[in-house]
């Protein structure tokens, strides 16, 4: 079984008809056995070594943006849809989470210092993506300390995602898709 996240990313020339290259993530569930290597590859990237054992030894615990969750007792990964019309976005009383208009990715980059940690997108994220971060304001860039939310960003400094790159089984793969804009 093969499920397409839809996890948009394009140059917005989201004009009728136009095609557009976008950036999809695949997840071929069936080679998935749940080793969680791709919550392992999400935090390493995510922490301020970007090493394994700095991961483990840092002060404060660096949060994962993909779950493998199972489901039937089958492991299934779980990881932002980057939703066209994403209700994270809507719910956000304080503009914090955006979709980059350059990339299509919804996230909270760049906004952290201005989370006020109400939680709202966590509630309005059909998918259950999206997971609160306690950490110090050293670490979420608030500068007043209050926890922010946390999600999936597609790495922005690499090439392809993390999880993706580090699956041993390749369950998630970065595929280009030309699709019609609507």
């Amino acid at each position: 079984m093969v499920l397409f996240f839809f996890i948009t990313f394009c140059n917005l020339n989201e004009l009728k008809g136009m095609v557009v290259n976008m950036k999809k993530l695949k997840l071929h569930l069936e080679r998935c056995s749940g080793c969680k290597r791709c919550e392992l590859e999400c935090v390493t990237e995510h922490s301020d070594s970007k090493s394994y054992i700095g991961t483990v030894l840092a002060q404060q615990e660096p949060i994962t943006r993909i779950f493998v969750e199972a489901f039937s007792e089958k492991p299934v990964p779980l990881v932002c849809r980057h939703c066209k019309e994403a209700l994270c976005i809507s719910a956000c009383m304080t503009g914090c989470m955006q979709k980059d208009p350059e990339t299509g990715v919804v996230a909270n980059m760049g906004h952290e210092q201005k989370c006020v940690g109400c939680w709202m997108c966590i509630m309005a994220c059909p998918y259950g993506v999206i997971n609160p971060s306690f950490n110090n304001a050293d670490n979420t860039g608030n500068s007043q300390g209050f926890a922010s939310a946390v999600k999936c960003d597609f790495c922005p400094d690499r090439k392809n995602p993390a999880c993706a790159d580090g699956c041993p089984n390749e369950v998630i793969e970065v595929v280009n898709i030309q699709e019609n804009s609507i």
